[in-house]
């Protein structure tokens, strides 16, 4: 078999991603043929292509799709030609027609979640998954602060937070993107365009502040999430969107009331196919039973990938993307 990829050819904006044509051997030890039907789109995907994640390149692009398994390798026993699968943590790669990969990686898709949707959200829900259960366990009656609420991840997130009795005050930056995010379930928006956000979440807060900001901004929201936190309170720097947040004096967290600062990882919380797992059902759970639904606003074909990098670079892209083979 053939596969149509896109590779990296060197660090750099979107202009750098070119389409291949390259031979697929077939799967060896614990590995699956997987033919891709549909590619998810996301922030750490640039990350890659810009370098900010160094890369050995050229490199392939991509963490996340969605398929049918077309041949099993020896000592793969639980999944088999047919089945659909789906995967959100790699490895890299995933801008593909089709790939060689790790058994292991793979989840089999339930009934009632088609091959688009699961593209869309195993790399976003997982990602909310390990925020508001694992990291910070995020109590019913608790107030938020999430960033980017109507992106990809804040859509999940909003609604996740809302099933769990959770109020979320969520930022965006237009009049449309604070309605997408108020109708998936964030309480309050702040349009950081036109408001102060520390100033807002204050008088939300009566005074206050929240127990925990999640940010997957970086730069431009990294001083005014310290300012929105209570004494104690929690800052999870979780993404880059605007640029790497710059060194931290310590200093200043002991100053703005006793902080506690996390950079976590998604691969660090989905180390083991055990973890993962787990993880991947109570995310279809929520999903199944209505309390999670996936928005995908935007589609591509995957050769389009260079176009569809622009776009969600410069803010024009709202909840999921997939990327069509």
């Amino acid at each position: 078999m053939e596969a149509t990829v896109v590779i990296a050819k060197e660090a750099g904006g979107p202009e750098v991603l070119e389409i291949k044509s390259r031979p697929l051997g077939t799967p060896g030890e614990g590995q699956v043929l997987l033919r891709q039907t549909a590619v998810g789109l996301n922030y750490i995907d640039t990350y890659h292509r810009s370098g900010l994640y160094p890369l050995a390149m050229p490199s392939g692009i991509g963490l996340e799709a969605a398929g049918v398994i077309e041949a099993v390798g020896p000592s793969v026993h639980d999944l088999a030609a047919g089945d659909k699968v789906a995967y959100g943590t790699g490895p890299i790669g995933a801008y593909a027609s089709a790939r060689v990969m790790p058994a292991a990686s793979l989840v089999r898709l339930p009934e009632g979640v088609d091959d688009r949707m699961a593209a869309a959200m195993m790399l976003k829900g997982l990602t909310v998954h390990y925020l508001i259960r694992q990291l910070y366990p995020v109590k019913e009656g608790e107030t938020v602060l999430f960033h980017a609420a109507a992106g990809g991840v804040g859509l999940i997130a909003c609604q996740w937070l809302e099933a769990l009795g959770a109020r979320v005050i969520g930022t965006v930056g237009s009049a449309e993107k604070g309605a997408l995010a108020r109708a998936h379930g964030c309480h309050h928006i702040i349009n950081y365009r036109d408001e102060k956000v520390p100033e807002r979440v204050k008088e939300l807060t009566d005074g206050e502040g929240v127990p925990v900001v999640f940010d997957g901004v970086g730069k431009d929201t990294w001083e005014m999430s310290l300012d929105c936190l209570q004494p104690c309170g929690l800052m999870v720097s979780f993404g880059n969107a605007s640029g790497a947040v710059p060194p931290v004096n310590l200093a200043q967290l002991s100053a703005k009331g006793s902080l506690t600062v996390s950079r976590p990882t998604l691969m660090t919380y989905t180390r083991t196919p055990a973890r993962r797992q787990a993880m991947a059902r109570e995310l279809f759970r929520r999903v199944k039973v209505g309390e999670v639904s996936i928005r995908i606003d935007q589609t591509y074909p995957l050769r389009e990938a260079e176009q569809a990098h622009r776009e969600l670079e410069g803010r024009k892209t709202t909840g999921s993307t997939v990327l069509l083979p």
